[in-house]
């Protein structure tokens, strides 16, 4: 009933998106996306909601969706709790350490993975140490890191845009004194690739055993492919790995903040005193009914990946190579810098990704809903020429 539910609703949101579509490819589109970027940059205020609203957001890797209808419902039910401290949480910890087979002090909440990373880096980089990790990768966990007087060791990808397992072992080695934790995104933002299961075995098998390997597994749940596999089952063999997960994406939580770490109890103990203890009532009751609703989380799934390989083959039929994703979007290879192209696709009522050096003429574009798939197409094909049809790279 809870999936018949979010579907309705779901053609609910699709049908008033499309019609937000139609009027932002209207001729004053652009026009009003310029107004809306010069009041921002002279006020330092955010895009109002009605013209958020209207955007189709493709820059955050996030579930157009939101939450199901199960997840509303259980977040509905726990607003009585809005203005007590000791409210009762849903049991959303010993929920995850049911969901993965791990004990409930191996887990750890934090607001969305993101604070998770934030401290590890608090935690494992004192004294100067240092992150090990692809490059690029998740770039704001580097930035965290310098900011608080850390380093980083980038080890660029390969020519395929795979991570290069033998190279972090051998910058992870050559820099044993010094490293914090080594970080392996899989799949990688901002590429989509992933690193097979027997790749992070290697890796692990390679690497001293008390150096911490942080596995970012964020986009988990939209990978296909048998090679891939959770790293979680290290956490039981008692290796030093921390495996982080959120609910901003499958789940459609990204604006409620809720994330957390599984680790051994050892390496969360020393995490834990630094965590903000900021998770609210409402989210961790949706989270629990979020880990339950599979079915949710499958119809998600199969319609973005079904988006995905619809967009990517249009735009590989149109001249323009992309590289393979097994995350919820992907990367364009267009040939120009990207940074000004970003502006251009905001004028057209689109929102796309940041830069991320090196790989500055590759645009990252999230998977939205159809109609928004549909608009980046075409503001697509209005800013870029037709080339001769290619495949990947």
């Amino acid at each position: 009933m809870d999936v018949l539910k979010a579907v309705s609703r779901r053609r609910f949101v699709g049908g008033v998106t499309g019609a937000l579509g139609y009027l932002s490819l209207r001729p004053g589109a652009e026009l009003w996306a310029q107004a809306v970027d010069a009041t921002a940059a002279a006020t330092g205020r955010q895009t109002p909601v009605d013209g958020y609203d209207a955007l189709a957001k493709l820059a955050n890797n996030e579930n157009p969706y939101g939450p199901p209808e199960s997840v509303m419902q259980a977040m509905t039910r726990a607003f009585k709790y809005a203005n007590r401290y000791g409210y009762p949480d849903g049991g959303i910890v010993a929920e995850i350490a049911k969901h993965h087979g791990v004990k409930p002090e191996q887990i750890m909440l934090g607001a969305g993975s993101g604070e998770i990373l934030n401290v590890a880096c608090t935690t494992f980089l004192q004294d100067g140490r240092k992150i090990v990790g692809s490059d690029p990768s998740y770039t704001i966990l580097y930035n965290h890191a310098t900011g608080i007087k850390g380093g980083v060791v980038k080890v660029p990808l390969l020519e395929d845009y795979r991570q290069d397992i033998q190279a972090l072992v051998k910058a992870t080695t050559a820099n044993y004194r010094d490293v914090g934790f080594l970080y392996l995104c899989s799949p990688n933002n901002p590429t989509g690739r992933i690193v097979t299961q027997e790749e992070v075995r290697q890796l692990l098998d390679g690497i001293p055993e008390d150096v911490p390997v942080l596995i970012d597994e964020a986009y988990h749940h939209f990978v296909d492919d048998p090679a891939y596999a959770t790293s979680v089952p290290y956490v039981l063999e008692g290796r030093q790995v921390i495996v982080t997960r959120t609910f901003s994406k499958i789940s459609g939580l990204a604006g409620m903040r809720l994330g957390y770490a599984v680790a051994p109890r050892g390496l969360i103990e020393r995490m834990r005193p630094y965590t903000t203890g900021s998770i609210n009532a409402v989210v961790k009751w949706g989270g629990v009914a979020a880990l339950k609703d599979t079915a949710s989380q499958d119809w998600v799934k199969r319609v973005t990946l079904d988006l995905r390989t619809r967009t990517t083959a249009e735009l590989e039929s149109f001249g323009y190579s992309v590289i393979p994703s097994d995350a919820n979007f992907f990367m364009v290879h267009i040939g120009r810098p990207v940074a000004p192209v970003i502006q251009e696709f905001r004028k057209k009522g689109v929102l796309v990704g940041r830069p991320f050096p090196p790989m500055l003429e590759h645009l990252r574009v999230s998977i939205g809903t159809a109609d928004e798939m549909r608009r980046f197409m075409t503001a697509f094909k209005e800013i870029f020429p037709a080339r001769t049809a290619t495949k990947n790279g």
